[in-house]
């Protein structure tokens, strides 16, 4: 009888290049960036609000952090999990807005001016996965993932609208 030889199932499908890596850690900094500023808005809304909607989108964007970390792992790559300079940026936003405005539905257009930035991000990302099927299908889960909480802000917006109309 022959020994059969098995593939190693932690074998990589697919090998990652420079620019993929590069991809992988933009959109896993912009995950962690964003879920930071929701995490201070989160905290600046005391409860009140859109606190729902923060503690979802902090929920995605940190399964979207960590899957990526994953991704970036398993191609011997560091991930950063301190995010970016914009991270600050958020958290000031998130800050200032809650000072003068409060955070209700009147934060929604730039939530979602945000995750549409993050959209496209994954756009540009998923044309470059095309050589790695696994990779394409992580950037289209989490894209899809954030394109209908879009839908649901824009709802949200729509009807806040309607509202004060």
């Amino acid at each position: 009888m022959r020994a059969r030889l098995r593939r190693s199932s932690s074998r990589r499908e697919d090998i990652l290049n420079s620019e993929m890596i590069g991809h992988l850690k933009t959109l896993h900094t912009s995950a962690i960036d964003a879920r930071n500023g929701y995490q201070e808005a989160l905290k600046d809304a005391e409860g009140k609000g859109m606190s729902p909607l923060f503690s979802d989108m902090i929920a995605l964007h940190e399964t979207n952090a960590r899957e990526l970390a994953r991704e970036l792992t398993k191609a011997n790559e560091i991930p950063d999990d301190n995010g970016s300079f914009m991270t600050v940026v958020h958290k000031t936003i998130m800050d200032v807005r809650s000072l003068f405005n409060g955070l209700d539905e009147s934060v929604l257009p730039g939530l979602i001016d945000g995750e549409k930035r993050n959209v496209a991000k994954y756009d540009d990302a998923f044309n470059d996965a095309k050589g790695s099927p696994a990779i394409a299908t992580l950037l289209s889960t989490q894209r899809d993932r954030i394109a209908h909480k879009i839908a649901n802000m824009e709802m949200q917006k729509a009807a806040a609208s309607r509202s004060t109309s």
